[in-house]
């Protein structure tokens, strides 16, 4: 019976060295260099219930198997339970490549490529109805310009490659979040153009629809190693802005949120946030991104874990148990 990334995590270090047999997706694959001089694979391998990290040496039984198919190449692969550094690291003895005439098997995508828990299609009409409400003509103009041309690709892509909402209509999923947050937290801050601010949020990470690509694991494209998304979507919010005829104010304001929205240089800003609709979306994009990491955690958890892996993006591992409910007062 083959076991998911889940069953995996559960059994926890009490497992050590028990035989297992999965099927995975090679999501990343680096090849790297032991002090002693021989070649070593970092690979990450999960399913849509998530991933871990294992070292393949160059001795390995599967060390060409991996070589051969590369990230996105699916495997089934058999070998013994193991922990790095409190970490599942398992030990693979077998590993086998499926051919494409075998990953059309009912069901196996569906198993693999971890979804967006919300409907897509859902997701996308509440998406579409957030276009609609920008009231200023030629800013709204400019937005459905924008998805006209990347929709199709924005509604499937990943918002990441590792971090948050990375995995199927991720980034659809996690640019309706935002908006949602945009919409309840406006009343509370009035200095924020409405229109400018929901337009932005909603064009911020359309470069990752250029900067991503691969069906069952996620890459870079070259465009997106050499420009990357905040550049990426600055190209398109300004080609499609002139296209509309929108106002050079309005314009410069909404290529500064998309230019800004990543908060830091450190972190992919190409420039610090300098309007208050910039600030705005740039603190909601973080938010968003933190709790998509947590949400995503609390759903992979097996359950009988106190604390998470940690997570990259808090820098520290989270608490899975849920607050108790309070007992419910004694009836009079």
């Amino acid at each position: 019976m083959l076991s998911t990334v889940r069953d995996l995590k559960s059994w926890g270090t009490d497992a050590n060295g028990r035989p297992f047999a999965s099927l995975l997706v090679v999501k990343k694959l680096a090849a790297k260099t032991a002090s002693n001089g021989n070649t070593f694979f970092s690979a990450e391998l999960g399913d849509r219930h998530g991933s871990f990290n294992c070292t393949i040496f160059g001795d390995s039984p599967v060390f060409e198997v991996f070589k051969t198919g590369g990230e996105g190449a699916v495997v089934r692969v058999e070998g013994k339970i193991d922990f790095y550094q409190g970490r599942l690291s398992p030990k693979l003895a077998r590993a086998l490549a499926l051919s494409e005439d075998e990953l059309g098997a009912p069901g196996l995508i569906e198993n693999l490529v971890e979804v967006a828990p919300e409907d897509a299609e859902a997701l996308w009409t509440e998406f579409d109805g957030f276009m609609t409400s920008i009231a200023q003509p030629e800013l709204r103009a400019t937005v459905k310009s924008v998805f006209d041309e990347i929709g199709a690709t924005f509604r499937w892509s990943p918002a990441a490659v590792a971090m948050h909402h990375a995995y199927r209509h991720g980034l659809l999923e996690h640019t309706v979040h935002m908006a949602r947050a945009c919409r309840a937290l406006l009343p509370l801050y009035t200095e924020v153009d409405a229109d400018l601010a929901l337009a932005g949020i909603l064009l911020h990470d359309t470069g990752k629809a250029i900067e991503y690509e691969g069906t069952l694991a996620t890459k870079r494209s070259r465009r997106g190693i050499l420009q990357g998304h905040v550049v990426l979507g600055y190209q398109l919010a300004r080609r499609h802005g002139i296209k509309c005829k929108l106002d050079h104010e309005r314009l410069e304001r909404l290529e500064h949120i998309i230019l800004s929205h990543q908060g830091e240089p450190e972190w992919g800003a190409a420039v610090y946030a300098a309007t208050p609709e910039a600030v705005f979306v740039s603190m909601i994009d973080n938010l968003d991104a933190k709790m998509g990491m947590v949400q995503r955690a609390l759903r992979q958890s097996d359950g009988t874990s106190e604390f998470s892996e940690r997570l990259p993006g808090l820098s520290s591992p989270l608490l899975m148990r849920t607050v108790p409910s309070l007992a419910a007062p004694p009836s009079a």
